[in-house]
């Protein structure tokens, strides 16, 4: 919100914060002290809607990097219940399946970004020869 924090007002700014935690637009209002009819007029207005889809994006974000932060200790969590002699076998095929379709998959997504990355270099040598 750092760039419509300078256009939005003080309680506009709350309202988005309440509205990122608050079950229900009645309890954001309640939460930034104004009245749901405001808040619920605020969300129609273009620079209060465009500063909280910013501030959704920055939680995501935040959301997103927590989950990077996790994936070791989730890799070695299905890891240990793979190999782990007391886990159930139904248990260690999920796991065991869980860990090829994400490796797979991340296999998929290196790959992918090779290709885009050497499309983007031959699209810019393609610039520089016009």
């Amino acid at each position: 919100m750092a760039i419509l924090r300078k256009k939005l007002k003080p309680k506009q700014e709350a309202a988005i914060l309440a509205l990122l935690t608050a079950r229900n637009v009645e309890e954001a209002a309640s939460t930034a002290g104004v009245p749901p009819r405001t808040l619920h007029r605020w969300m129609k207005e273009p620079l209060f809607d465009a500063g909280l889809r910013e501030a959704k994006r920055a939680a995501f974000g935040q959301g997103t990097a927590r989950l990077h932060q996790m994936c070791s200790a989730a890799a070695s969590t299905l890891g240990k219940v793979m190999v782990d002699p007391k886990t159930p076998p139904a248990t260690k095929v999920r796991a065991a399946d869980s860990i090829l379709n994400h490796t797979a998959k991340a296999i998929e997504i290196e790959d992918i970004e090779a290709r885009l990355a050497e499309l983007e270099r031959n699209a810019e040598g393609s610039k520089g020869r016009r």
